[in-house]
């Protein structure tokens, strides 16, 4: 049974940087310039391979993400939006979106990206302070993030987004905060905002282990969070998934479609793929890749995982309640069933009652405020009164506890 219009979207993982900062754990290399001609090569392979990935070969998003994709150059960015034009066929209105490096984006560049059809841009800016910059290891400056901004704008590319880190080794909150003022004070219209993970396996993470580095207290880190709601509020933006904030619809539409349900094709090393019941993962290996000219699942190169319906539950409500969108309870209700979903209410209920989830008979764009008057809860009658149920602004805070309590 259909229980809503599913999009589709295509992701494309360019493993290619310069250099490897501390906090990276996304798969990618520094190898040369010839495998990146090869790499072309075996992407188009894949693509040709995989088309009739969807239904229909109509896609809504595309993504370039990495690695960092423009590290390719224009002449390889365009081969690739080619090979894509090629077998899909975008959307009049589709989101085409590319991660960016600000020191990658000379005009010339910038006017590039819009003749090839980027119309949202990506860019990894992390901070804004060039000390904590050095020590990430990120390869532009302060000034050359605020110059790309407007670099892209003035090729003509007004949706951009750019990503910022908090809770870094000896920053203080008024850093952060200063932060958010030059990120706000830019021409922007999507804020993505991360605390840094120290992910087993980095640079940052083993620095931790020798006792170089030490994380940022609990209680600095959600002052950091509150800091950069309140700023983001006052700017205009709305908080519409955890860590995102955005212009009013300018949300990222490729990234809420993987909290939405949407089916998206994953190409190239380390790219996932899903089609409503099953996952599907390239092996992060370049030199596999190539190897087998792109053809990964003719190859035993790629893990297929078929998600049971206990699965398929647990992840539509993680990745629902981390929006403002919420759970779409009829949604739910028509796709796993009524039992499932009283299930679900009644281990809400306390969180319910104390005002960190929220039932409400519309969909938010915002996460909500706590409410000032929460009726009684009937889960028999739930679906008459309520359309969906959401995190409040302070359920936000504790969300991985509410989440993983609500699973079988």
């Amino acid at each position: 049974m259909k229980y809503h219009t599913v999009k589709q979207g295509v992701y494309i993982h360019i493993p290619f940087c310069k250099s490897r900062c501390v906090y990276c754990d996304f798969y990618s290399t520094t190898q040369s310039e010839q495998s990146k001609d090869l790499f072309i090569e075996a992407l188009a392979n894949e693509v040709k391979a995989r088309a009739h990935f969807f239904g229909n070969n109509t896609i809504d998003t595309l993504y370039l993400g990495g690695g960092t994709p423009s590290t390719l150059g224009a002449e390889s960015l365009s081969d690739i939006f080619n090979i894509i034009k090629e077998n899909f066929v975008l959307k009049p209105e589709a989101e085409v979106t590319i991660e960016v490096n600000p020191d990658d984006v000379a005009p010339t560049f910038a006017d590039h990206l819009t003749k090839t059809g980027v119309n949202r841009v990506s860019m990894g800016v992390q901070t804004f302070n060039d000390n904590h910059l050095s020590f990430l290891h990120r390869r532009h400056s302060a000034n050359q993030a605020i110059s790309a901004i407007k670099t892209l704008r003035n090729a003509g590319i007004t949706n951009i987004s750019i990503d910022l880190i908090y809770g870094l080794p000896g920053q203080t909150l008024e850093q952060w905060q200063k932060d958010l003022d030059t990120a706000f004070s830019q021409n922007i219209s999507h804020l993505s905002a991360y605390a840094l993970i120290f992910e087993e396996g980095t640079a940052l993470y083993n620095m931790r282990e020798k006792g170089l580095v030490a994380e940022a207290d609990e209680e600095l880190s959600l002052e950091m969070f509150t800091a950069l709601m309140n700023k983001a509020r006052e700017a205009g933006f709305l908080h519409y998934e955890i860590s995102n904030f955005s212009l009013p619809d300018l949300h990222s539409r490729h990234n809420s479609g993987y909290w939405d349900g949407m089916h998206y094709l994953g190409l190239g090393p380390g790219a996932h793929s899903y089609n409503g019941t099953t996952r599907f993962a390239n092996i992060g290996n370049l030199s596999a890749y190539l190897k087998v000219g792109g053809l990964t699942t003719e190859n035993n190169l790629s893990i297929t995982e078929h998600l049971t319906i206990s699965q398929q539950i647990e992840e539509t409500l993680l990745t629902s309640l981390r929006t403002a969108g919420g759970l779409d309870l009829t949604n739910f209700n028509n796709r796993f069933g009524t039992a499932a979903l009283r299930r679900i209410i009644n281990r809400a209920l306390p969180y319910i009652y104390s005002g960190k989830l929220i039932l409400s008979d519309h969909r938010f764009n915002t996460f909500p405020d706590k409410p000032t008057f929460i009726p009684n809860i009937d889960s028999n009658t739930l679906l008459d009164s309520f359309k969906t149920m959401v995190l409040s602004r302070e359920g936000i805070f504790v969300s991985d506890d509410i989440i993983s309590s609500l699973f079988d």
